[in-house]
Parts: structure tokens; sequence; C-alpha cells
């Protein structure tokens, strides 16, 4: 079986993607799956170089945001991965950002109750209330305290995926843990 590399962006891509495997019932060990996060998109050349076609040749699947997605297919055109779109080439885009797509998976709701149970609703309102924040729609507060403080992104990435309800993941995330099945 050949192995399969993940690229996603960061620490807390890889946390999620994990999660909602091992809740689907994947063994990545055992799939020969590993999720590698790149520190940042723009990174992606050297992984591709190293797990790619003229590396590793693992199958390569991956997930981004959509900001980075032209300059991912950039590089898998460059790699000779391709041609065909992103969701063709075993690469996921999401909206904005994998939070993003969480927090319209679960809602705000859900998102504020995965707070609460945090014991961190409290802070996210004196967020709310931020001159530069008061204005803005709920989700990009959201989206702010995650990102806000160090650790965040990591830990609520784990627990939004956890809150999901079955067969709720955000399209990106589901196609990109589904495509594991597709494995050689």
């Amino acid at each position: 079986m050949r192995e399969t590399t993940v690229l996603v962006e960061g620490e807390s891509d890889k946390v999620a993607v994990e999660v909602l495997a091992a809740r689907l019932g994947h063994h990545l060990a055992t799939e020969r799956v590993t999720v590698v996060p790149m520190g940042g998109a723009t990174s992606i050349i050297h992984f591709l170089d190293r797990y790619g076609p003229t590396g590793a040749n693992h199958r390569l699947l991956g997930l981004c945001d959509a900001g980075e997605s032209p300059g991912i297919a950039r590089a898998l055109g460059r790699v000779g991965i391709g041609p065909g779109s992103l969701d063709e080439l075993g690469f996921y885009v999401c909206h904005e950002d994998l939070e993003d797509e969480l927090i319209r998976a679960l809602g705000t709701e859900g998102v504020l109750d995965v707070i609460e149970q945090q014991g961190e609703l409290a802070s996210f309102r004196l967020l709310q209330r931020q001159p530069s924040l008061r204005d803005r729609p709920v989700a990009a507060q959201l989206r702010r305290f995650f990102g806000g403080r160090s650790g965040n992104k990591v830990r609520y990435a784990r627990l939004l995926v956890e809150a999901l309800p079955d067969g709720e993941a955000p399209p990106p995330l589901g196609l990109l843990v589904a495509a594991f099945a597709g494995a050689d």
C-alpha cells in the first residue's frame, strides 16, 4: 500500500483532520496516512519536493484556505501534479479558513456552547466589545477569538470537530477524510 501524506497549513488543521478521521473510524497509522502541518501554505514547495513525485512519491492530499489556493495550484503544477481543479487533485479548499468552516457547520450557537463549556464565554463577550470588533459579524469575532490566544486554535479545532453532529463535517474537511478511502 502506497503512503499518503496530507499537507495542511498548520497544527490546528492537523488536529481537526486527525480528530475527524478517528471519529469516522480511520486508523491513520494502519492506513499509512500521515498529516503534515507545513507551517503555512507558502512552504508547500518544500513539502511537495519531499513527498511528491520527485521525492518519496507519496499519494498527496491537502487542505488549504481559499486565499492560498492559487499558490497551491501553481505549486502542484510546478511539480507535475495536475491538470485539474484542486478538488480533483485531492486538495480541498476552505471558504475562508478551517475555523470559518467549523463555525458554519456548527452554527454560531453551537460554537458559543463549546466556548461556554470551556468556561470562556465571558472572555469571548469581552472580546466582542472591543472597538475594532464590535461591529463585525459574530463569525469574524469567533475567528478572532480562536486566533487571539496561543494554543486556542489547536485546542478549539479538537473541541469543535468533536462537537460536530455525526455526518455534519464541513465539506472540505469531510471530503478530505473521505479521500483516505481512495488510497492506492
